[in-house]
């Protein structure tokens, strides 16, 4: 793999100009293919709120207040894993099949930086699916409130969940084989997916002790909590901010470090 060069003149001002041209040219033709983007993002999140928070509360199977408790997570788990999947499936084709990296790479940048720049690009996606969830949420669900106050923080929420799963989908897309990565999907999406407290609230595993230490080892739990701390204050016990802002900030920068780590190592081989 051809590994990025050091132009002259190629300092921190020339390395942000070609960070911010790289990310809008990713951005120029994700709406070129809005579309399918949307399709992609929307569809399955759509079903999940239409069969758990419509159907089954319409049946009587769950309470009728289930849905306040499932927009909160389904958001949340929209941004996470959309930008966990669209940092990792373009690393897999860039350094695997189409070898679009290498222009990357020869980019007056550090590679640090085009690693940080495919993770704010899968990020800026996932906060887009996210937000296009609450409006059909509040379309499909009856019941939802949300107070204003809280809006701001749910889109700090969002920013920082997508980061996290983007640092996450870094770190998958740099170290696990490309021929492995069907595997990977079903080993780790589906674990993450339903490990992340976004169908039910954390606390209320108490009598399945061994599923809520599970569930607390997994950063979405973390975003989805958050999440409804805000939006349903006094109405069910959440994990508190202040425990849940820490944890996604680290776990991004874990995940994050060791991603940058894996994306070095496979521009040099």
């Amino acid at each position: 793999m051809t590994a990025a060069v050091d132009l002259p003149g190629a300092g921190p001002a020339v390395a942000a100009r070609t960070f911010f041209a790289v990310l809008w040219r990713d951005t120029f033709v994700t709406g070129r293919e809005l579309l399918p983007f949307l399709a992609q993002v929307v569809i399955q999140p759509f079903f999940m709120l239409f069969i758990f928070g419509k159907v089954l509360t319409g049946i009587g199977y769950v309470q009728g207040d289930f849905a306040q408790i499932l927009l909160p997570g389904m958001v949340a788990l929209t941004g996470f894993l959309t930008a966990l999947q669209n940092t990792t499936m373009p690393l897999i084709l860039d350094f695997s099949w189409t070898r679009e990296i290498e222009d990357r790479l020869l980019a007056p940048m550090p590679i640090p930086l085009v690693a940080l720049e495919k993770m704010v690009f899968g990020a800026l996606r996932g906060i887009v699916a996210a937000l296009l969830i609450i409006p059909i949420g509040f379309l499909i669900l009856d019941g939802i409130h949300w107070p204003a106050s809280a809006w701001p923080g749910v889109v700090g929420l969002i920013v920082l969940g997508s980061l996290a799963g983007a640092a996450i989908g870094m770190t998958v897309g740099t170290l696990v084989n490309p021929r492995r990565i069907q595997i990977m999907f079903a080993v780790v999406l589906m674990p993450l997916m339903f490990t992340g407290s976004t169908q039910f609230p954390w606390h209320g595993l108490t009598h399945l002790r061994w599923f809520q230490v599970i569930c607390a080892l997994n950063p979405l739990t973390y975003v989805s909590e958050g999440m409804r701390a805000l939006l349903l204050p006094g109405e069910i016990q959440s994990i508190p901010l202040w425990i849940d802002l820490p944890v996604i900030l680290v776990s991004f920068a874990v995940f994050a470090g060791i991603g940058i780590k894996g994306f070095l190592r496979r521009s040099i081989d």
